[in-house]
């Protein structure tokens, strides 16, 4: 069979980017997996079963090859811990400074159509391709990125910052699916990741516990200090670096109402 051209598929280990893996191969493109080692690992071990609050742990490169081995496409893990360490310390710096970080979007940015573009024209591939849930509208002569079908599942909004140059390069093959249609496929290709459960956390903070990734990275930004409001009354008063002892509710919410009141 005529190879429509080389893509390189951005293969998490997830049924998404197993199932785009998959539909490309079955449309004749010649697939290159690429796996992006972060150098995070998540502790199982308290309940083995849940597999996936983040993703890009060591199963999830075996899930990822054995997939690729199934296809018989070449398979690659690229080692991007230190690029990744710097997602991370956007992470701590941005709540430092009092800002709400979004390390998805910057993943995205910097290494998803970042690193892996580059590695992709290394190669010669034609295209990158990834199990997210949107769309690229070529019918104006240039690519607008769109929401995918399944406004559940849509992901368009962690796309935001691709550049128009690298979305021309990008192939959504999930964009017109469903999530129930997806798993459907993949029990079609029998993926043994048909039923994995989604990613739905930070992946480096599988446990939710950001003050903890901040504290553990900055040390000195997590310091003890007292919630004032305007009329000099605390309202939160810290014991210790990490937990309040806090104030009766209806005492927060006048103090609100007198914030607001002098704002005004």
């Amino acid at each position: 069979m005529t190879s429509k051209g080389k893509i390189v598929v951005a293969m998490s280990g997830g049924v998404d980017s197993s199932v785009a893996a998959c539909l490309l191969h079955e449309q004749g493109h010649e697939v290159v997996g690429f796996f992006m080692r972060t150098g995070v690992e998540h502790d199982r071990s308290s309940d083995p079963n849940d597999r996936h609050q983040g993703c890009c742990s060591a199963s999830d490169a075996a899930d990822a090859r054995y997939v690729a081995g199934k296809l018989g496409i070449n398979f690659y893990a690229l080692n991007m811990q230190k690029d990744f360490d710097s997602i991370i310390d956007y992470f701590t710096s941005e709540y430092k400074n009092g800002r709400t970080p979004n390390p998805c979007v910057v993943c995205n940015d910097r290494l998803k159509f970042g690193k892996i573009v580059d590695y992709a024209q290394s190669i010669d591939a034609d295209r990158i391709a990834t199990g997210h849930y949107a769309r690229i509208d070529r019918s104006a002569g240039r690519p607008v990125l769109r929401r995918g079908i399944d406004r559940r599942k849509d992901q368009s909004y962690v796309l935001f910052g691709l550049q128009r140059d690298v979305l021309d390069r990008i192939v959504f093959p999930l964009g017109e699916m469903t999530k129930e249609q997806v798993r459907e496929e993949a029990r079609r290709f029998d993926l043994p990741v048909c039923d994995k459960p989604d990613s739905v956390e930070i992946c480096f903070v599988p446990d939710r516990d950001y003050a903890r990734v901040v504290r553990e990275r900055d040390p000195e930004t997590i310091a003890p200090g007292d919630v004032v409001a305007p009329d000099g009354t605390i309202r939160y008063a810290f014991v210790n670096s990490d937990y309040p002892r806090r104030a009766q509710p209806a005492d927060v919410v006048a103090a609100c109402r007198k914030l607001q009141t002098a704002r005004t």
